[in-house]
């Protein structure tokens, strides 16, 4: 049977993180800018790209650009790492399960008995040097040091690091694990969209704003949103695994392995093409979820956001920020899973070979 190399926790997380950090620092300055177009107010409807970046520019300086660069870190590393991790956990669940698996990763699970033809050559039944035996046979008489020879199963030479499943076992994995690693990590979720509005600029250290956010909503702050986030977060991923993966499938028919085109141009091809899909049927949610975080007080509830956002801005309102936010989902998609599928195919020529779809997450 193929085998390939075994995947263990610490891979996941230290890929994920990895991934997570590098995109936070470098498209910080477009989730900020996408932040100030959704977040309303006196003369939103007017507000422009250049203008805002010149206003930022102006007041801040460019380093302003980056600002709420902390709380992006901070929830960025671990959430990426967290989240890639429970993804791989539930794909490696969901694989076992027959109506989630991939069929060829079915087919490849079961395959078929080899069949040894009879031998056309009569063997004597007490055989002597002249006698000729079947190739079975020849072996079995002879002595293990002189036949047997060092067998190595050849290295996994597959594009993906990922277990295989079917499109609804992908859709079921990418919203469960977003959903919950979500939950968690909420609170800074609130205190990145804060930072990054120009409603919050008495922010300056991340403890602080903890505090004043509790201070100002308690608790119940910490998870202002969520539902929104949820609505948003939950279909974005579930949509953009299943074509993630339908798209590296795709790539790899179009670009065999002869072509020489680079794993990371696979993967980074595939993850721009699902993330801008993905960003604009969620956009609406995002909006919706961005004005709840900022100003709580006038969008408490996802109807009265929906309303405000309509009696401010009219449909378009919805889509608020969505050239920026898929400039920023496409890069940062490129950026993370190229990083994480790039980091796991080298862990996986490092490690030891272990059975085909094994996943040590432990």
């Amino acid at each position: 049977m193929p085998r390939t190399p075994d995947l263990k926790a610490q891979h996941h997380l230290a890929s994920g993180a990895l991934s997570g950090l590098t995109s936070a620092v470098c498209l910080q300055p477009l989730d900020l800018l996408k932040t100030r177009l959704q977040q309303g107010g006196h003369g939103a409807k007017r507000r422009r790209v250049r203008t805002t970046v010149r206003q930022i520019i102006a007041d801040e300086g460019a380093a302003g650009l980056w600002r709420g660069t902390v709380p992006t870190v901070v929830r960025n590393v671990p959430g990426v790492a967290l989240y890639f991790y429970t993804l791989s956990s539930i794909r490696a669940s969901l694989s076992t399960v027959p109506a989630f698996a991939s069929t060829s990763a079915l087919a490849a699970a079961s395959p078929a008995v080899a069949q040894i033809p009879a031998p056309s050559t009569p063997v004597s039944p007490l055989p002597g040097p002249s006698t000729v035996l079947p190739l079975p046979a020849a072996a079995a008489q002879a002595s293990p040091a002189s036949t047997a020879l060092p067998v190595s199963e050849p290295k996994s030479t597959s594009r993906s690091a990922l277990i295989k499943l079917s499109s609804g076992g992908n859709l079921l994995a990418g919203a469960v694990a977003r959903t919950s690693v979500g939950f968690v990590l909420n609170p800074f979720t609130v205190l990145k969209t804060r930072y990054e509005s120009s409603a919050y600029a008495e922010y300056r250290s991340l403890p602080r704003a903890l505090l004043s956010l509790v201070q100002t909503s308690g608790v119940r702050g910490l998870f202002q949103g969520f539902t929104a986030t949820a609505a948003r977060d939950a279909p974005y991923a579930g949509i953009y695994v299943v074509f993630y993966e339908k798209g590296k499938e795709v790539a790899s028919r179009l670009f065999r392995d002869e072509l020489g085109v680079p794993n990371a141009a696979l993967h980074s091809g595939s993850a721009v093409t699902a993330s801008v899909l993905a960003t604009i049927i969620t956009s609406p949610a995002d909006c919706v979820k961005t004005r709840m975080q900022v100003a709580p007080a006038e969008h408490s509830t996802i109807r009265r956001a929906v309303a405000r956002i309509y009696s401010d801005r009219g449909l378009p309102g919805f889509f608020s920020g969505s050239a920026l936010r898929v400039s920023r989902k496409a890069a940062s998609s490129a950026i993370a899973w190229t990083v994480y599928e790039g980091v796991l195919l080298f862990l996986q020529a490092k490690e030891p070979i272990g059975p085909v779809g094994a996943a040590k997450l432990v």
